[in-house]
Order: structure tokens, then sequence, then C-alpha cells
């Protein structure tokens, strides 16, 4: 792997599924952290690509993820290799594991790990581990009547969890490393950092920022909304991540998408323990367009 510093794997992902597929000049490679807007961004990506707010396909099938094990890795490449437009393609991949290549646009998307940890733990009980479990070829794990901790216990366990970052790639550790590996390439032409808060508080601005970095033209009022929050959440069954049906319900997956929530739940002891662990895994700069000084 000559141009790939680092194979992530996992039970559902293996990075290396990156180093044999064709790339296009123009391609897009959108990296983010679970919970942080992925598919929000590759609803963007499509109308700005396709320029319609009416997609021709559900949005897994014009953008899949490359990475996922549940889907052959030649079916993937073969749907890609059709599409004649220009692709946006999903991973959940830092972008040190992915080929570094010039010609391709890399979008990073950002979100306060507080309520990306918040959005993961009520994601957590939408999967159907079985059918997950069927996919990619992995022994199902039981889960009998084990106890499911609260919110706040969640959170507070994620703060304080200390695994290899890249091992556990949604864990605090793991998201700092992430974007800290994003935010040293901040100064290439074709690496693009993205928040969450931005798309929330400006998606029209967000997105004519994002067309002129892409060099796509700018989006009509119609493309605007048709990748507005609500009216995704409004078309689940055709944007929602389930092209296996790992999902108990499409519409839970766009539960609210607001900010803030994470750090709310939390007391002041804790948010106080967040912001010394996160001090100690990602530089300050970083941290300050992170958290927005919230």
């Amino acid at each position: 792997m000559p141009d790939a510093a680092h194979r992530y794997r996992s039970a559902d992902e293996d990075s290396a599924r990156w180093q044999d597929f064709p790339r296009r000049p123009g391609d897009i490679v959108i990296s983010t952290r679970s919970k942080s807007g992925t598919t929000w961004m590759q609803m963007i990506c499509a109308v700005l690509v396709l320029r319609t707010p009416e997609l021709p396909a559900p949005l897994t099938g014009l953008s899949p993820w490359l990475d996922w094990l549940a889907e052959p890795v030649e079916q993937v490449y073969a749907r890609l290799a059709a599409q004649s437009h220009r692709r946006f393609i999903k991973t959940h991949t830092p972008l040190d594991g992915v080929p570094d290549d010039p010609r391709v646009h890399y979008l990073v998307v950002a979100r306060h790990p507080l309520d990306m940890a918040l959005s993961l733990h009520h994601q957590s009980a939408n999967l159907d581990r079985a059918r997950l479990a069927e996919l990619t070829g992995q022994p199902v794990t039981p889960t009998g009547s084990r106890h499911r901790p609260s919110v706040e216990q969640s959170l507070v366990r994620w703060i304080e969890a200390d695994p290899d970052p890249r091992e556990e790639l949604d864990s605090l550790p793991g998201v700092m490393w992430h974007l800290r590996d994003a935010w040293a390439r901040r100064d290439r032409p074709n690496v693009h950092l993205v928040h969450y808060d931005d798309l929330r508080a400006d998606l029209a601005g967000q997105m004519r920022r994002i067309a002129a970095l892409l060099e796509l033209e700018p989006p009509r009022p119609d493309l605007v909304e048709a990748a507005t929050f609500e009216q995704m959440r409004s078309r689940a069954d055709q944007l929602a991540p389930d092209a296996g049906g790992v999902l108990k319900d499409r519409r839970a997956f766009f539960r609210a998408g607001r900010s803030g929530q994470g750090s709310a739940l939390l007391d002041e002891a804790n948010r106080n323990r967040y912001r010394a662990r996160a001090a100690t895994l990602a530089p300050p700069d970083l941290l300050a367009w992170l958290h927005r000084d919230r």
C-alpha cells in the first residue's frame, strides 16, 4: 500500500478497498466520523453535481460507502465505473488511510464531538445488529437483557475511554485523530474542512462555498431547500444510509440534528472534564474551530 499510510479495519469496514479503486480527476471523497454530517454532505454534493432536487436513485446508490464490507467490492467498483457524472463517495476513513491524489477533492465534515457522541448513542439503539452481522459475515453477538446506560452515563464513559484511536475511530481519541490529520492538510487546495454548525447556521452560504471549492455551479434555492435537514428527514426512505436494511427506523436516522445538546446534558464538572481531555488530543487552533467556544 505505497500511497496510503495506514489500513483501517473493523468488523464492517476495510480501508484497503480504496487501494485498487480506479480514481478519476474531479472525484469527491467525503471523509467523516460517524454521525457528523456524512449523509448531509452526500446530499449537498448530490444536488450540486446533478442539479436536481429529485435524485434519480437512492442516495446510497449514487454515493456508495466504499469501505463497507456489506457489499462486495466488485459491485461497488462497477456501480461507480458506470457513473458518468462527477462521483462523490462516502468514507469514514481518515485521510491518511485513503490514496492521496491531487486530482481528487477531499471534503471532511466536523461536528462538536459531544453532539456526535449523543447521536451515536441514539443510533446504536436503531441498528439491527443481527442483520448487520449477516451482511458482513460476522457472528451475531447476543445482547440479552443487558442494561443500556443513560445518555449522560454514555457521554461520561465516552469522554473517559482511552482506546487506540486507530482501532476505535468513533471514540473521542479517534475523532480527534481523524480531525487532527485533516487539519494538518487544510492548506492543500484539494482538502476542504466543513463544520456541521456552519451548515446549520447558513446552509445556502455553505453550499455556495462548497460549490466554489469543487468548481461547480452555485445552488439554486430549490437545491438548497432539498438539502435542508427537515426535507431530508421527510425523504428518509430514499436518503437514509440503509442499503442493506440495517436500520430499524430510517426516519429515526434523522433524529434531530441540533447542535449543543451533548454539552447541555452534562453538568459543569463533566463539561470541564471533556475540555481537559480534548486539550490533550488536539491543538488549540483546531479545538477553537471545532468547539466554537460554546
